[in-house]
């Protein structure tokens, strides 16, 4: 695979102009020695680093996640932007690798299994099982499990409504790393539906803040059915525009509610609206 291939796909299908970009800033070292041609084809068993941004040193797991709620059989946990929800090569920065040396300091006998998934440049509230059996219970009834799950965005534009509902049929296109979304169904696609509400707009910026509510979880569907709705999430380089290179995605994941898949006890978790949101509202 070409380099600028690769660093594409690892980043969540960032715009290709933004890779390029990252390559001729020294971003990316291949065995250990920057390269920077974007032509440069990858050989089976290379270690890639990226850098998407100044050196800071080593930074503590903290930074990357916090601890939500933990108890034998569960983790919900506050994942951070550029963090990926599963392994994706050896040396990927991901939630289960994070959790998994959590467990191992802490003296559990246990590994992290994911439940649902975030996008790397969504933030927000995640679940996972620490046993295969609760990972399977919790998926298998994942609709009459969780009662509650909502996401907060920062989008381009004002909604002209107050509140609307997307439908449509999404594909996932492999080749392009982009999903597809169709008013009819297609071979490979499947159902979603996205409910939005508006919080907050700025006229000055025409940017608004909108709540939204899953009645699926497909893959990137609030990325694509807002985009579809004229409104693309700002930071948003794939479905929308990236105005500010240097910029973060704005969706969080702010809300989750579930039963829990041993005591059946209802567990409702929220955390407050990223103040980099409301930054980006008012730019």
């Amino acid at each position: 695979m070409p380099l600028l291939d690769f660093v594409m796909k690892s980043l969540d299908g960032i715009a290709r102009n933004k890779a390029k970009s990252i390559l001729a800033h020294g971003g990316v070292r291949v065995n250990g020695k920057v390269v920077t041609r974007h032509d440069h084809v990858l050989k089976p068993g290379s270690v890639v680093e990226v850098q998407r941004g100044p050196s800071m040193g080593a930074p503590s797991d903290s930074q990357f996640y916090t601890i939500v709620y933990e108890d034998p059989y569960i983790i919900v946990v506050d994942k951070q932007p550029g963090v990926l929800s599963m392994p994706v090569g050896a040396k990927s920065l991901n939630m289960k690798t994070l959790l998994d040396r959590h467990f191992a300091l802490t003296h559990q006998r246990c590994t992290a299994h994911v439940v649902h998934r975030l996008d790397c440049r969504t933030s927000g509230l995640m679940l996972y099982a620490k046993r295969i059996d609760i990972q399977q219970q919790m998926q298998d009834g994942w609709h009459d499990r969780v009662f509650d799950r909502r996401y907060v965005a920062v989008v381009e534009g004002i909604p002209q409504q107050r509140e609307g509902r997307v439908e449509s049929w999404l594909r996932d296109n492999p080749r392009t790393y982009v999903v597809e979304s169709s008013p009819v169904q297609v071979e490979g696609s499947r159902f979603a539906v996205t409910h939005w509400r508006l919080l907050e707009a700025n006229p000055h910026t025409m940017r608004a803040l909108v709540e939204l509510q899953l009645e699926t979880g497909r893959k990137n569907q609030i990325r694509v059915h807002m985009s579809q709705e004229g409104h693309p999430v700002v930071g948003d380089g794939k479905y929308g525009h990236q105005d500010d290179p240097g910029s973060r995605m704005c969706l969080h994941a702010f809300k989750l509610a579930f039963y829990h898949p041993v005591t059946g006890r209802p567990l409702d978790f929220e955390t407050p609206i990223p103040n980099y949101f409301y930054r980006a509202l008012d730019r």
